[in-house]
């Protein structure tokens, strides 16, 4: 009962207007509420204020020959001087940009200011209405009524601050009246009484349908404003949100911070298992991180995985901090999804401002570079904006419009790594892997651009120059031999794909059971659905599929079940450990076995030494690929390499 009577007393004293049986609202709409009814009375105030000295200037002038002279000029100075320095303060505050959540505690600050200075003008007619003379009895009713409408005006969509205001000033004038037996003072107090139920009536009538019009009004920015996956502000409330807090910054120097997060793990989601269950996640994890953040401040979703915060009147950096490692811990515990754990992950890049920018443009790009930073420290990181990354970020960039000219300046080159068959010791087929020959950087590894390729969307007109560059130099080779090309995941669910390889294949007079696509578990396949389409037209036409990195995805069983794969390849992490790990020999005679009875083709990729080739061998492998075998070489080395017979006899060795 006493946590139900605090609570009440809570929200009555917020402001709240259920209180006085108005609309419910929740916490973060009520506060929204209370911004609204806090801008008001700041538009009010200075009005107010300055009423109120002038008030108490022409009250001390009527009571000049009073008796309580020196008591008046006393009162009179202080609230002129208190009413002024309010005055400044709330001029000053309306400058700086409307906040979109006041707290209750700033509610409750008002609300005991308005009870303040209500109790100051109620003391008038009890301390100088009996001895000042006729005309200064007029001036203090006059007074006294003036500020009864004025407060109920200033508060009129806050019927708590309207009563705390009031309700000293009709104490002190019934405790006036009270003294004096006059009918015509007994006529006066009861027109006050109805004076002031006329306005409290007015104040309740018109604080309910404020509270009402801000509500339609909050619900019809979320709309705009909010997303609706996660029912979390969206990048353009974020940006208002950061436009606003660069306001407050210029004008009253306040500090701030922006946190960029990244989800390290949300494509696998998306890939194991499908979008719905990414969906799930994102609203999860949404909810997680909302619960980290301070009351008035609120996690944005500015992209697909991605999130960001901005940290208002940021006393400290360590307070920044702080917050990204709540972010960091929310993800300890597992994701409970369809009825699995699912583990994930979050990166955090922290920029302060001004110290690291004070225009919104540079803010965001070294959040990002702080972020991207976090990202390749590894999961879980937290990075704040240091110059070094602003380096880095140019040099990505740069790098970013170097590669879309790449193609036109004729950079870009494939290379050749064989596919050693060991039933008949001979190259079956070549993986064609792509190359970039900067003219000033000099060779750039794919690690560096193919992310890049793939953020930016050059990954399409990059891979279907690939395919077309691929299938043109199969033309030249034995009619025996295959090329295999990888396919990223964005790549794969462009339908235009499909076209694209038959085209090429055309144009090249190659058939099409001599183009191999190989792609990985970790592109099975985020948008499966829209992509076994163009899967089975590519097998249909006689393309075949191999499922590269065999054994690090998630799950490889499922996707031999769904799809006729002519290929596996074993990952060279196996390869490379199983002659000294027990348990890497297992897997590897394992899925060799498996796919022998699924009738799938094995390749070892990795491999690097003659004892590793013999025990390929004897667990039955069907190709290598490695160093042993080859590097990869030029499409001009290709036909030479297939005719040296010094290769076929280290082969059978």
């Amino acid at each position: 009962m006493r946590t139900q009577l605090t609570t009440y007393f809570a929200r009555l004293f917020a402001g709240d207007l259920s209180a006085f049986g108005g609309p419910a609202t929740d916490d973060a709409v009520a506060g929204h509420i209370r911004a609204e009814q806090m801008s008001l009375v700041l538009g009010y105030s200075v009005g107010i204020m300055l009423a109120n000295a002038c008030n108490a200037i022409v009250l001390a002038i009527a009571l000049w020959a009073s008796p309580d002279r020196t008591f008046a000029l006393i009162w009179a100075g202080t609230v002129a001087a208190a009413a002024i320095a309010f005055g400044v303060q709330s001029r000053a505050a309306r400058r700086i940009t409307k906040p979109h959540f006041v707290s209750q505690r700033a509610m409750h600050r008002l609300v005991r200011n308005a009870f303040l200075l209500g109790a100051a003008w109620g003391i008038v007619p009890v301390a100088f209405f009996a001895n000042a003379s006729t005309g200064g009895q007029l001036v203090i009713t006059c007074l006294c009524s003036g500020m009864l409408a004025g407060g109920a005006l200033a508060f009129a969509t806050i019927p708590i601050a309207a009563i705390a205001f009031t309700a000293p000033i009709f104490v002190g004038i019934a405790i006036c009246l009270g003294r004096n037996g006059d009918l015509a003072f007994l006529l006066i107090a009861f027109l006050v009484v109805v004076y002031g139920s006329v306005l409290l009536r007015g104040v309740f009538v018109n604080s309910f349908s404020f509270a009402r019009r801000v509500m339609r009004q909050i619900e019809a920015e979320r709309t705009v404003r909010q997303d609706p996956l996660t029912h979390l502000p969206n990048r353009f409330a974020f940006n208002e949100t950061l436009d606003a807090a660069l306001k407050r910054l210029a004008l009253s120097g306040e500090e701030f911070a922006v946190l960029l997060l990244d989800l390290d793990r949300f494509k696998e989601v998306n890939d194991k298992f499908g979008h719905p269950a990414g969906d799930e996640f994102l609203v999860q994890v949404a909810g997680r991180l909302q619960r980290c953040t301070r009351a008035a401040e609120h996690v944005a979703r500015i992209g697909g995985d991605e999130f960001a915060l901005v940290m208002a009147n940021l006393a400290r950096p360590e307070d920044a901090l702080e917050i990204a490692e709540r972010f960091v811990v929310a993800f300890d515990e597992p994701f409970q999804i369809e009825g699995r754990q699912i583990v994930g992950a979050t990166s955090v890049g922290i920029v302060l401002a001004p110290r690291d920018g004070n225009m919104a443009l540079d803010i965001m790009k070294n959040a990002d570079a702080a972020l991207y930073r976090a990202k390749k420290a590894g999961p879980g990181t937290v990075c704040f904006f240091e110059q070094a990354d602003d380096r880095l970020s140019r040099d990505r960039k740069a790098l970013q419009a170097d590669l879309e000219g790449a193609i036109a300046r004729d950079e870009l080159f494939l290379v050749f790594q064989p596919f050693l068959d060991l039933d008949e010791n001979r190259i079956t087929g070549f993986e064609a892997l792509l190359r970039w020959q900067h003219p000033s950087r000099g060779l750039v590894p794919p690690s560096e651009f193919i992310g890049i390729a793939e953020e930016t969307g050059l990954i399409h007109e990059i891979g279907e120059w690939v395919i077309r560059r691929a299938c043109a130099t199969l033309a030249d080779w034995p009619e025996d031999i295959r090329v295999a090309v990888n396919f990223s995941a964005s790549q794969f669910h462009d339908t235009a794909i499909l076209h694209t390889i038959v085209q090429a294949l055309a144009d090249a007079k190659v058939s099409p059971c001599r183009f191999e696509i190989e792609i990985t578990e970790s592109m099975l396949l985020s948008k499966y659905g829209s992509a076994a389409s163009i899967l089975n037209a590519l097998l249909q036409l006689g393309v075949t599929v191999a499922l590269d990195d065999f054994g690090t995805g998630f799950s490889s069983l499922t996707y031999l079940r769904k799809l006729p794969f002519s290929r596996i390849k074993i990952d060279q992490s196996f390869i490379r450990d199983m002659l000294v790990q027990p348990d890497c020999a297992a897997i590897v005679k394992s899925v060799i076995s498996l796919a022998r009875d699924l009738n799938i083709a094995v390749v070892a990729e990795g491999v690097e030494t003659a004892d590793q080739l013999e025990y390929l061998r004897q667990v039955s492998c069907d190709e290598v690929q490695g160093y042993l075998i080859s590097r990869p070489v030029s499409a001009d080395s290709v036909l030479a390499l297939l005719n040296t017979k010094k290769y076929r006899a280290i082969y059978a060795a």
